[in-house]
């Protein structure tokens, strides 16, 4: 099974910034989180996790950390590049720039990347995960686009689903690896 995990919760998260690939670390409510999480999926899969998976940003590595299992990093689970955006409270971009970003997913914002982007190097990482998480629980922590991105590989759909979900910090999303392709187990699931 593929258990996305989405890290926990930072500063800038807290103050409703876009962060991007800014790499802060967890705030205090963010390790709480993390730890919570870690003993939530452990609880799910009856205490049997395999692999841990991810981004090398530092919050996604300190959520990772609350394994207990030491993790592979791997870049293609980053969070998107929000280019000039990043740091900027999300009520700040423009409306004509989120209108063009739920509209083309190829549009690039200055010095950043592209939602398509993003979805064709999540993707890759999932089809790569495919073999790894059959029979085996590998934990990928990561961020929402890229979390979102892998959910819409795993319905074969287009990735324009991302701006109709939403992925609580220190969430979880299960797929599970079925003979005729993943199977979405579980989506934004979160400790109470």
């Amino acid at each position: 099974m593929l258990i996305l995990v989405r890290h926990g919760r930072t500063a800038a998260n807290a103050a409703g910034l876009l962060q991007g690939r800014l790499d802060q670390p967890l705030d205090e409510v963010g390790e709480r989180q993390a730890a919570a999480v870690a003993g939530f999926v452990h609880t799910r899969v009856d205490g049997r996790i395999d692999e841990v998976v991810c981004s090398p940003l530092l919050r996604a590595r300190q959520t990772a950390d609350a394994f207990e299992l030491s993790p592979t990093v791997d870049d293609r689970w980053l969070e998107l590049s929000y280019g000039v955006y990043e740091g900027v409270p999300h009520a700040d971009v423009p409306s004509e720039v989120w209108n063009e970003w739920r509209r083309d997913p190829e549009f690039v914002p200055e010095n950043g990347e592209s939602l398509a982007a993003l979805d064709r190097r999540v993707r890759d990482a999932c089809d790569d995960m495919v073999e790894r998480a059959t029979g085996r629980n590998v934990v990928v922590v990561s961020h929402v686009s890229p979390m979102k991105s892998a959910v819409a590989w795993s319905l074969d759909v287009d990735v324009r689903i991302s701006w109709r979900s939403h992925l609580s910090h220190a969430s979880v999303c299960r797929i599970d690896m079925r003979p005729h392709g993943p199977v979405l187990l579980t989506f934004n699931e979160t400790v109470r």
